[in-house]
């Protein structure tokens, strides 16, 4: 018995996820679990409904890229290919000159929201805006096209031409913008300004999402691991005789080393929140490094930044963050919070600060699936799909504290998380059942 101990705990420790993996018979009774989860049935088909629609949810009357990325799936099963189609063309209609895309547009009548709106000859009757602050719009284009691909087969779309350029020389002419403007040559990674984690509101008071004078550059995960798949995505489409305006393949090696280098702290097994190009936004006393980051974390496994013991390890840390406030889940946009005093632009557990967004902790369902933790795939699901049957709807974040379903109602980045969470999980099962 001693022995079979010993074995044990060797290959715990030397073959991660080795004892998570369950046996056949404990995999069938998971897999008929979720078959026949009728949660699932009822959060699905109530995101489907809200997916006939494209902008991001009550709140917002613009259609965001960000947002748009992480619903396209459940928009090609809810509207024609055409329809969503015709949206993603829009981002490229709006691209800037520089190559850098937008976050979104919405209708020139009801633009009236703070914004320094832009138009483009190419989207008639559109109002576009960007928040500055932030550098996912580019990498997010690129991740909807390369899903729109994956589910349609329309590989069309990448010799579509707007404006003289096909497809696929818009979507590198972003990537280059991402090179040339949001670019650290020092450390080989992409810059934006201090915020939240995967947040678009920086640090200071004032229009908290448009660079200014007070702005803070810094690198973090979220932006890098984002324009990782994005570089990943467009080497996976880009037809074999397109002669690239660069080595893509090369620098997303390494930016993968540079990130795993600069950003990764190996001994706390988390990645630091910045690393700062011209001075921190916080005082010297203040530890910045103790706040977990769990959405740009979230993207960096999705990137393929981690093993599959360091994703055990990190999954367990969202676990115990939560665990700390009572209505928590692994949606937690960052634990703990930004203190005011060194926040003043957003208040501890509210919004981007501490909320709990399920658009974000709804991605890690398909790496623990991937990573033979469907178990904890499914008990992490299970609260997030409560909490939208409790509301009746679809929120934007919820309160740890109270529990209150915050922000923008029929926010379609949750229902379309939750589409997407839902069918790798019963993809899952209908294979082990």
């Amino acid at each position: 018995m001693n022995l079979l101990k010993t074995l044990l705990l060797f290959i715990t420790l030397t073959v991660p996820g080795a004892l998570l993996a369950q046996s056949p018979a404990s995999q069938k009774e998971l897999a008929n679990k979720i078959m026949n989860d009728s949660r699932l049935d009822t959060v699905e088909a109530r995101a489907l409904r809200l997916l006939t629609g494209f902008t991001a949810g009550t709140s917002y009357g613009e259609i965001w890229i960000r947002d748009f990325n992480t619903f396209i799936e459940g928009s090609l099963r809810a509207r024609g290919r055409d329809e969503v189609k015709d949206k993603l063309l829009l981002f490229f209609k709006i691209q800037g000159k520089d190559g850098n895309i937008p976050d979104g547009a919405i209708h020139k009548d009801q633009a009236n929201v703070g914004y320094q709106y832009l138009y483009s000859d190419l989207a008639p009757g559109w109002a576009i805006h960007k928040n500055t602050v932030e550098t996912d719009q580019e990498s997010s284009l690129i991740q909807a096209v390369k899903k729109y691909i994956d589910i349609t087969g329309d590989k069309s779309i990448l010799t579509d031409t707007i404006g003289g350029r096909t497809v696929k020389q818009r979507m590198e002419d972003a990537m280059n913008y991402v090179r040339k403007e949001r670019w650290s040559v020092k450390y080989g990674l992409v810059i934006g300004a201090t915020t939240v984690d995967w947040g678009d509101v920086q640090t200071q008071k004032g229009w908290g999402v448009a660079i200014n004078d007070k702005t803070k550059w810094a690198i973090d995960i979220y932006d890098n691991a984002m324009f990782l798949m994005a570089i990943h995505d467009f080497l996976a489409m880009k037809p074999a005789g397109y002669k690239a305006t660069r080595y893509w393949g090369d620098l997303a090696i390494e930016m993968k080393l540079s990130a795993r280098s600069h950003l990764w702290d190996a001994k706390a097994g988390k990645y630091i929140p910045h690393i700062y190009l011209d001075g921190s936004p916080f005082p010297p006393l203040f530890n910045e490094k103790q706040i977990l980051y769990l959405g740009g974390t979230i993207c960096a496994i999705q990137a393929g930044l981690n093993t599959p013991k360091e994703i055990i390890d990190i999954n367990n840390q969202f676990l115990k963050a939560a665990s700390q406030e009572k209505y928590a889940t692994i949606g937690l946009t960052v634990y703990p919070p930004y203190p005011l005093e060194e926040f003043p632009n957003m208040p501890p557990f509210t919004y981007q600060n501490g909320g709990d967004w399920t658009w974000f902790g709804g991605r890690m369902i398909a790496p623990l699936i991937e990573n033979n933790m469907a178990n904890e795939a499914c008990n992490e699901l299970s609260p997030m799909i409560d909490r939208v049957l409790k509301n009746k709807g679809f929120f934007e974040w919820y309160d740890v504290k109270t529990g209150e379903a915050k922000g923008s109602g029929d926010f379609r980045g949750e229902a379309g998380v939750l589409y997407s969470a839902i069918t790798r999980l019963r993809d899952w099962a209908k294979v082990h059942k």
